[in-house]
C-alpha cells in the first residue's frame, strides 16, 4: 500500500510541475515576429521554417532550450511548404511556384533555381530526382530537380480538385485535397505521366499528411488513418477526434504527433490503427501550423509565435495500463545506489538508449544498456524513459539514495 501511494503521490507532483500537459513538456521557443509560420522541416541540428510573407527562416537546434535563428531567404511572396534534401531547400512559394535554396552553409542561403506553377504551390516531397508539388486548384505537378538550377515539369496529374499536402511511398503518391474535402492516391511509377489510383472522401478540409508503412495519416479536423495497402481502393480505419482542428501530422513508429491548431500538440498511440488514442499532449495559446521529427524532440510552428520545441516523455508509469504487460518491463531494481544497470539486448533485438529524467521531465542523464554511474545525481525520484518515442516499453520510476 505504501508504495501505491508513493507512486500517485509522484504522477500527482509531476502532473503539477505541467498542469496544461500530459507526457510533454516545452524544450524551447523561437519567436518571428510579425509573421506566419506555417511548415518546418528539420535535418541535422537545423530547422527550416516555411513562414509565409517572412520567406525561409533557418534555426539551429542544437540547443534545443534555446533555439536560434542563423540565417534566411525571402526571395519568394509566400513560403507555405518545405522539405531538404541533400543540402537544397524546397519551398514552395505559392503564385511564385517552387524555389530551391542551397543550404549547405545555413548561415548563408542562396537561391540556385526555381520553377513557376500553374496555380499555388501548397506542399512539395521529394524522391530520388523528383519534386512532387501540390499546385492547389492545378493538381500534382512533377518536376525533374536532377540539375537544382534547370528544374523542369516532366509530367502532372489533374483531377478538379484542390491539392493541400503530397507524401510519397514507393510509386504511390498521397494527396490531401483540400477544399475538396478528398484524399488521393496517384500512381507515380512513370513521374512523366502519373495517373489517379484511387480516393476517399473526408470529413473535412484535408490539410497536412504523413505516409508509414501501408497508412496514411491525414488531417482533415480530426486525425483520419487510411489504410493504403490497396492503392485504388484507399479505406479509413481509424479515427483521433481532434479537440480543435488537425493541421498537420508526423508518425514515427507507432506513435503519431499532431499539430492540432489552438489545441496545440497532440500525441496518440497508434499501435491499433483502428483505435487511435491519445497519450499526452501540450496546450499552446497560438494556432498550431507544422510538424516535424527531430530525434527525441518534436518542432512545431506555431502563429503568432514562430516554433516551439516540444519533448514527449513517454506514455507513463506501467500501472497507468488496464492490465500491466510484465514482459515490457525489464528486471530491475527501483532504489538505486551508485550504479544502475540496465538489460543487455539479447538475439537480434536492438540495444536501446534511454534517459533519467528529473520530477519535471528535464533529461539528467542518458543510459547504455549495462552498467550506468549515477553517483552524482542527486538523491531524490527519476524517470527512466526509453530512448524511442514508442510507447512499446513502458517508464520506469527510479529512487536514488
Amino acid at each position: 500500500m505504501k508504495q501505491t501511494l508513493f507512486i500517485i503521490a509522484v504522477a500527482a507532483a509531476f502532473s503539477a510541475a505541467a498542469a496544461d500537459s500530459l507526457n510533454v513538456r516545452l524544450v524551447g521557443t523561437y519567436t518571428l515576429p510579425a509573421a506566419f509560420p506555417i511548415d518546418v522541416a528539420v535535418v541535422d541540428s537545423f530547422a527550416y521554417v516555411a513562414a509565409a510573407h517572412a520567406g525561409l527562416r533557418i534555426v539551429s537546434i542544437a540547443d534545443p532550450q534555446n533555439p536560434a535563428e542563423v540565417g534566411s531567404f525571402n526571395g519568394m511572396a509566400n513560403a507555405l511548404g518545405v522539405v531538404v534534401k541533400d543540402s537544397i531547400a524546397y519551398v514552395a512559394g505559392h503564385a511564385g511556384g517552387v524555389f530551391l535554396v542551397n543550404v549547405a552553409d545555413p548561415h548563408n542561403p542562396t537561391l540556385v533555381g526555381q520553377r513557376s506553377t500553374p496555380a499555388a504551390a501548397s506542399r512539395v516531397a521529394v524522391k530520388d530526382t523528383f519534386l512532387y508539388v501540390a499546385d492547389r486548384d492545378a493538381g500534382l505537378r512533377v518536376l525533374s530537380v536532377a540539375n537544382p538550377a534547370n528544374p523542369y515539369e516532366v509530367g502532372f496529374c489533374d483531377t478538379l480538385a484542390f491539392y493541400e499536402d503530397v507524401a510519397v511511398a514507393d510509386t504511390i503518391a498521397c494527396v490531401s485535397a483540400g477544399l475538396a474535402n478528398l484524399f488521393l492516391t496517384i500512381n507515380v511509377a512513370s513521374p512523366a505521366s502519373p495517373t489517379l489510383a484511387g480516393y476517399l472522401a473526408l470529413p473535412s478540409n484535408g490539410q497536412g499528411l504523413a505516409v508509414s508503412g501501408s497508412y496514411a495519416y491525414v488531417t482533415a479536423g480530426d486525425m483520419l488513418i487510411i489504410d493504403v495497402s490497396d492503392p485504388a481502393h484507399p479505406r479509413e480505419v481509424g479515427r483521433y477526434v481532434s479537440p480543435s482542428f488537425a493541421a498537420d501530422v508526423g508518425v514515427e513508429g507507432d506513435v503519431a504527433y499532431v499539430a492540432d491548431g489552438y489545441a496545440g500538440l497532440r500525441v496518440v498511440d497508434v499501435s491499433d490503427p483502428q483505435q487511435p488514442r491519445e497519450i499526452g499532449y501540450y496546450d499552446t495559446p497560438g494556432y498550431n501550423n507544422g510538424i516535424a521529427l527531430a530525434g527525441e524532440y518534436i518542432c512545431v510552428t506555431e502563429d503568432p509565435v514562430g516554433m516551439r520545441v516540444f519533448q514527449f516523455l513517454g506514455a507513463g508509469i506501467e500501472e497507468e495500463r488496464s492490465t500491466p504487460d510484465a514482459s515490457r518491463i525489464a528486471p530491475g531494481a527501483t532504489v538505486v545506489r551508485g550504479v544502475l544497470m540496465l538489460p543487455q539486448a539479447t538475439g537480434d533485438k536492438r540495444q536501446v538508449t534511454s534517459r533519467m529524467l528529473d520530477i519535471t521531465g528535464r533529461k539528467v542523464l542518458d543510459l547504455q544498456p549495462g552498467p550506468n554511474d549515477v553517483s552524482r545525481l542527486a538523491p531524490g525520484v527519476y524517470f527512466l524513459s526509453p530512448g524511442s518515442r514508442s510507447r512499446r516499453t513502458a517508464t520506469r520510476l527510479v529512487l536514488t539514495r
